[in-house]
């Protein structure tokens, strides 16, 4: 197994931490790892691309280990009532519906890849989750409040139905088979 692939399993095996870790209310330990899964997902991408080490397994583990990363951050930070609980269900629906869609496409032999709507839509949740996590720090210290882990939810929230509608429009062949 490659080192891209490797560390995607890592990802995975790192959300029950995660999870584990926030739900005991250890938010600073918490964000730590969520951080570090994040950056995984960027570091993977660039060394399977430049050494030529994509796989199959990474095609389709990568974007679902993000994809659960995410989720299981938002849906304890809904359960401990900081993100509502509708955000995370657009959210989540939106990742239903285009997983569903790259299934269809796959068993028909058509690869539908990551647009920069929906690469923006990660960058802004992977940025909101560690915000909401610590409370909006550093921006917390602020002598004047400055909300950034509120706009960047909402940014992504936004990101989330765009890329998503970009990816049925664009792709709404799949529908008509």
């Amino acid at each position: 197994m490659n080192l891209p692939n490797k560390l995607t399993i890592g990802r995975i095996f790192a959300i029950p931490v995660f999870i584990v870790v926030f739900l005991m209310g250890y938010r600073y330990a918490a964000a730590i790892i969520f951080i570090l899964a994040a950056f995984t997902d960027m570091l993977d991408g660039k060394i399977a691309r430049k050494y030529n080490l994509v796989t199959n397994f990474g095609k389709l583990m990568d974007p679902l280990a993000d994809k659960l990363l995410v989720m299981a951050a938002l849906i304890c930070l809904a359960q401990v009532g900081d993100v509502p609980g509708w955000m995370v269900i657009v959210i989540l629906g939106r990742e239903f519906i285009i997983t569903g869609m790259r299934q269809v496409a796959a068993a028909q032999g058509i690869v539908i890849a990551a647009g920069m709507t929906g690469k923006i839509k990660t960058v802004t949740q992977m940025i909101a989750i560690p915000l909401l996590i610590l409370a909006n720090w550093p921006f917390s210290l602020l002598s004047f409040y400055l909300p950034m882990d509120v706009i960047f939810l909402w940014i992504a929230l936004v990101m989330t139905i765009v890329s998503g509608v970009e990816y049925i429009v664009k792709n709404r062949q799949l529908f008509s088979m």
